[in-house]
């Protein structure tokens, strides 16, 4: 396609704008490598971008990515849980090195799915992603699996809409005064048939991304959960493709995993860091098999720590992926496209803020 203008360069996958490109480290990088340090204005067309905890980027710079991880989990409870319960010197200290090996495996983005009410540290994320050199993000939403241990007391009372309005005013003014913003939507529900109120927590998380485009992750595993979420949000005109069905994996029957991927519903399979690699590779090739692996997340749901153990407790690595899993499913007949799918164009597709409407 020609330029509408002389000196001027057309990138179709960005929106219709003109931008200065010096504004960030990426966008200098990627000015040198297209050689358009000569051309006095870019005018470009934009796909969408994401919200990473040091401000938005394209899309497109997300690259490799790890969907659902963690860096601190307090399981204490919604009405004790306190930052006073860690110090983020401490917590830097255990965490940064595991981050730092991610950046030598290649890893651009890091997504931390930690809640609020659960331990999510908005500042603590920042020094991290500052550090490390990874783009990270992070949450805004309510967890109300285990019993609704982590619920904040005006979840039981307030209406969907009130607790969608709290969540559009972190991602329109940032989270617990820091200014800082949420790349995604995070709710977790129970096994079995929602309740009223895990039904409350996915229309608020409907309600959210309506307005605000935020991709919805909910805690969920199992197929019958799943299909309930989805059923509520089609009838609030949210697309399946808005919707992460979390811990898919734990779901025995595949079939239900490729049912809800022909929706367009996002399958993530994310416990990798501690499940067993072989049953891993064994439901990427059914999905892969079945045509849908343009569906499919992969993530090891690893980490954390653990505030109120020696040291943070133990710690499970992100890197399970990269030595043993990719391997194991090179053996399997993946290809690199298949890899880059998993870790590349998915994410970047399934987060992208954009609102999704059937």
């Amino acid at each position: 396609m020609k330029a509408r203008y002389p000196h001027t360069l057309i990138l179709p996958n960005f929106k219709a704008e003109v931008v200065d490109l010096m504004n960030s480290k990426w966008s200098r990088r990627r000015f040198i490598q297209t050689g358009a340090l000569a051309l006095p204005m870019i005018k470009v067309k934009s796909a969408g971008s994401i919200q990473t905890v040091t401000g938005r980027i394209p899309s497109k710079a997300m690259c490799k990515t790890l969907i659902h991880e963690h860096v601190l989990v307090d399981f204490i409870g919604a009405d004790r849980i306190s930052p006073d319960r860690w110090k983020k010197e401490d917590v830097i200290l255990k965490v940064l090195p595991y981050l730092k090996e991610l950046k030598q495996l290649g890893v651009d983005t890091f997504m931390e799915c930690t809640p609020a009410h659960l331990g999510r540290d908005p500042a603590l994320l920042k020094s991290l992603a500052d550090q490390s050199g990874l783009q990270i993000l992070t949450n805004t939403g309510y967890y109300g699996a285990v019993g609704n241990k982590y619920l904040p007391a005006w979840a039981f009372t307030e209406t969907a809409e009130q607790l969608a309005q709290r969540w559009i005013d972190e991602f329109e003014n940032g989270m617990e005064r820091t200014g800082i913003k949420p790349g995604f939507i995070k709710i977790g529900v129970d096994p079995g048939r929602l309740s009223e109120l895990h039904r409350k927590l996915i229309r608020a998380a409907g309600l959210t991304h309506l307005q605000t485009g935020l991709t919805i992750c909910s805690h969920t595993g199992m197929a019958i959960p799943a299909f309930e979420q989805i059923e509520i949000l089609s009838a609030m005109k949210v697309h399946p493709s808005a919707f992460v069905w979390t811990h898919a994996q734990n779901e025995p029957d595949h079939s239900m995993q490729i049912k809800a991927a022909r929706s367009g519903t996002w399958i993530s399979l994310d416990g990798v860091g501690w499940g067993d690699v072989k049953k891993y590779a064994d439901n990427l090739q059914t999905l892969k098999v079945a045509g849908v692996l343009n569906r499919v997340l992969i993530s090891h749901d690893a980490g954390w720590y653990k505030p109120g153990e020696p040291d943070g407790g133990s710690f499970i690595g992100y890197s399970r992926i990269f030595k043993e899993l990719i391997p194991l499913l090179n053996t399997r007949g993946f290809r690199k496209k298949d890899i880059s799918q998993l870790l590349e164009t998915n994410p970047e597709k399934a987060f992208t803020i954009q609102v999704r409407k059937s």
